[in-house]
């Protein structure tokens, strides 16, 4: 019998990650479901460790897809799905901790409507001056913006805990291979089943504990430097119209915008550094806001110059 659900990891250096996401898999109420593992070029034995009796025991509908070099997480994700025999499509991503009702709670969204399915993640910050001083309010408050969104814009949070029936798979197509730098091809193939016609709904059941990586003001701002820069190719296939306008012109987003004119890796980098040695020692307010001036700044630096991101993640 074919599985309910096939939920497809992509993973590369995931080996401190993949653990606690076997676990969380084996502890899931809905049994019927398989996980394909796709391995983006193996660093750090993560293909031998999927491949073992420590997983297969555990996880015995689970398969592990491994390429012989880095080729992109579209290309992973694509191999995944192309392989997968459920009719309900589940993207997860490797750092994110599944409540034992996430595969049942995915498929039944998925019972009346055809339709995409989003479910937000949380993040698990240490607690830290970064966390404090900004990381937990930004993240509480990009959730409720998420939450609050109108239906026609909900396709720009199609990230890494998603779904979909096997017929808008066929529909929409693979993900896109031309995207290579961070992130964005998930909001493409969101903007792509929202195009096609397919209503996009973000389920709070499906809101999933994260294991952020960016957990200093240097790591987000740097992401938020890439994240800007493959935007780049986003505007390329389907034009400016159709994301917000960047910025306005009030003090403090002109305040970000001049900072954004001379921002790029290095200097974010020790800005950055700086933020965070001073964050334990200034007032909280005074460190959200050089934390925001930071990360936002750089988002819009690599917006307006791409070719300021090197760094590959």
């Amino acid at each position: 019998m074919k599985p309910w659900a096939s939920v497809v990891v992509p993973t590369r250096g995931g080996i401190s990650r993949l653990p606690r996401l076997v676990e969380a898999f084996a502890s899931q109420s809905q049994q019927e479901f398989e996980v394909i593992f796709v391995v983006d070029g193996d660093l750090d034995g993560s293909s031998d460790y999927l491949s073992s009796s420590l997983v297969k025991d555990k996880l015995t509908h689970s398969r592990v897809i491994t390429f012989s070099e880095n080729r992109g997480r579209s290309v992973a994700l694509n191999e995944g799905f192309s392989a997968s025999n459920g009719e309900i499509l589940i993207r997860c991503d490797d750092d994110l901790e599944p409540n034992p009702g996430y595969i049942q709670n995915h498929i039944d969204r998925h019972e009346r409507l055809v339709q995409g399915v989003v479910g937000l993640t949380r993040n698990v910050l240490p607690d830290t001056p970064y966390a404090r001083a900004y990381g937990n309010e930004a993240d509480r408050l990009a959730e409720k913006a998420a939450l609050d969104i109108s239906s026609g814009l909900r396709w720009r949070h199609w990230a890494g805990n998603v779904s979909i029936p096997r017929s808008i798979w066929s529909k929409v197509g693979m993900y896109d291979i031309s995207y290579r730098r961070y992130g964005w091809e998930d909001v493409d193939y969101g903007y792509r089943i929202h195009r096609a016609g397919y209503p996009i709904v973000i389920a709070p059941e499906l809101t999933t504990p994260h294991h952020a990586a960016a957990v200093t003001t240097k790591i987000r701002s740097l992401r938020a430097l890439h994240s800007g820069a493959a935007r780049d190719k986003f505007v390329e296939l389907h034009g400016e119209d159709v994301l917000p306008q960047a910025y306005g012109t009030t003090l403090w987003n002109r305040l970000v915008s001049g900072v954004a004119e001379v921002s790029n890796e290095n200097s974010i980098s020790i800005a950055s550094n700086l933020i965070d040695h001073v964050l334990p020692v200034v007032p909280s307010a005074v460190g959200r806001k050089l934390v925001a001036l930071m990360v936002e700044s750089s988002g819009l630096a690599g917006v307006r110059y791409p070719s300021r991101a090197k760094q590959s993640f």
